[in-house]
């Protein structure tokens, strides 16, 4: 008998535990806990700013660069690094879209979701950008092209919250599905951007400023903007309640299955977003999914690699901008050295394990 009240005990006191945790991560720290002088509120600042990981990613992604600089003034012809081609292609292109791919499967991954579905469904919504572009214009098409996403995405996530399959089968089987769909819609041949290609489509999504291109605007503005989400917003907070504890987030009156089918919904939008990039930058896309499959791979590799955990309950926009653009830097250095297109694929696989390896060993330390 006292055997029984002692394990009652033991699982009141994991429970209260828990909920415990989630409280601190949907308050602010409280006020006896907040650094008190100037440079103790600075450095907890800054640390809040870049998240738990972004900074050693950052040191690697510095030493990299370095490494790559001296490289290409040894040998400007051989290792063409600093053309400015390469990096208007690399910085203001490549980076930010694989950034805000990041960013959306980031998020899901902090509320403790996964949506294999992302490449098929940058095929479906790119098709429905360009198809609705050259019909009605590019005003509707770019709303058309993220509410697509965001439909898409909601689809999956009402899967997931009311069958309770896990998203990681759920999404992989309507990955298929919606790739079967983009064929549907357009057939099997390229959807084009033609009459719809005008100046003001170029000027928001493609256009050349000098330095830099639209492409890293809208990263800097959705960054921005996904950072105030995240780490300001009460529901922001929510996200990595549910992610970190589900039913100890219950007990606190959050509700997951709303916050879920949330982070689906951002998760979507910018997937959509990022498919009408994509779309402008090649102005056709292939239906089937096939052109753009390697996405999903990529954009939960620059999660992880930007500290964000896979069991969700941890992650920063910081780190996963620093993640993707340490991915796209790696790729583009494999390319320039005319390494073989599967050494690619192999680093990332590569890449996720030793991130994910690191993200654990992170999480037991602050324990």
């Amino acid at each position: 008998m006292s055997n029984t009240s002692s394990g009652d005990e033991k699982d009141t006191l994991v429970q209260d535990t828990s909920v415990q945790e989630v409280q601190n991560k949907t308050k602010n720290i409280s006020s006896s806990s907040k650094p008190t002088s100037f440079a103790a509120k600075l450095k907890h600042e800054l640390q809040f700013i870049r998240g738990r990981g972004a900074f050693e990613i950052s040191m690697v992604l510095a030493v990299l660069l370095i490494g790559y600089i001296t490289a290409s003034l040894i040998s400007p012809n051989g290792f063409s690094f600093l053309k400015p081609e390469n990096l208007s292609g690399v910085i203001s292109q490549s980076i930010p879209v694989l950034a805000i791919l990041g960013l959306g499967a980031g998020i899901l991954m902090i509320a403790g979701e996964f949506d294999l579905s992302l490449g098929a469904a940058i095929t479906f919504n790119a098709i429905v950008f360009i198809k609705t572009s050259e019909a009605f214009g590019v005003g509707l098409g770019v709303l058309a092209g993220v509410l697509s996403g965001v439909a898409i995405a909601v689809i999956n996530g009402l899967i997931v919250v009311t069958t309770k399959i896990p998203s990681f089968i759920a999404t992989l089987g309507m990955s298929f599905f919606w790739a079967g769909a983009s064929i549907f819609i357009n057939g099997t041949t390229p959807a084009i951007l033609l009459q719809s290609r005008d100046g003001l489509m170029e000027f928001l999504f493609a256009h050349d400023f000098g330095s830099f291109r639209s492409q890293l605007v809208w990263l800097a503005i959705i960054g921005t903007l996904a950072w105030v989400f995240l780490h300001r917003h009460k529901l922001g907070n929510h996200l990595f309640a549910v992610g970190g504890n589900a039913a100890a987030a219950s007990a606190i009156s959050i509700n997951p299955t709303k916050v879920k089918l949330l982070a689906f919904a951002i998760f979507g939008g910018l997937v959509g977003f990022a498919s009408i990039l994509i779309a402008v930058r090649t102005s056709s896309m292939q239906p089937g999914g096939s052109a753009t499959e390697s996405f999903t791979l990529f954009a939960i590799a620059a999660a992880v690699v930007g500290g964000t955990s896979l069991n969700g309950g941890r992650g920063s926009v910081i780190g996963i901008v620093v993640g993707a653009a340490l991915i796209e830097l790696i790729r583009n250095g494999l390319l320039l050295a005319k390494a073989p297109g599967f050494y690619i694929t192999l680093f990332v696989g590569v890449t996720i394990v030793i991130a994910s390896i690191f993200n654990k060993l992170m999480e037991g330390k602050a324990r």
